[in-house]
């Protein structure tokens, strides 16, 4: 048995068993896979964290987590310094900008998942990604 990560078309995850990678190919060929959010039978498989090579050093894989880790935190600086930070409101204010009620400009901030649904629904495009942890200095 295999297990694929899965995603439809419209964006819903699960996974997926199948007896070989044969067996996937045949039944999404078919359509005869569908999503179990919303029954849509455009699924396209995700790449897998179960494809981790090990022929890399330890040292390889920490400087590479720290690099990415660097990335991640020049990401936040960028954001810090060139968006206005709107807090709570940040479903409110892109609603604003998005019909013209507001300037427009670069925001962030926090919103729930109920929000983001209804700015989903309204048509107005926004990234979400997790803030980091702060790299310990003391080391």
């Amino acid at each position: 048995m295999i297990a694929y990560d899965l995603e439809c078309a419209d964006g819903h995850c699960f996974e997926g068993w199948f007896e070989d990678a044969q067996a996937y190919e045949d039944q999404e060929a078919k359509g005869l896979i569908s999503c179990p959010v919303c029954n849509v039978a455009s699924v396209a498989r995700l790449p897998s964290t179960f494809a981790i090579k090990s022929s890399q050093s330890v040292k390889e894989v920490s400087d590479q987590q720290a690099d990415l880790v660097a990335i991640g935190q020049k990401l936040v600086e960028f954001v810090e310094k060139n968006f206005d930070d709107v807090g709570c409101d940040f479903a409110k204010e892109a609603l604003k900008i998005h019909y013209g009620a507001a300037e427009p400009r670069n925001i962030r901030g926090i919103s729930t998942k109920e929000e983001e649904e209804t700015l989903h629904n309204e048509g107005v495009q926004y990234f979400k990604f997790p803030k980091p942890e702060p790299l310990d200095t003391d080391a």
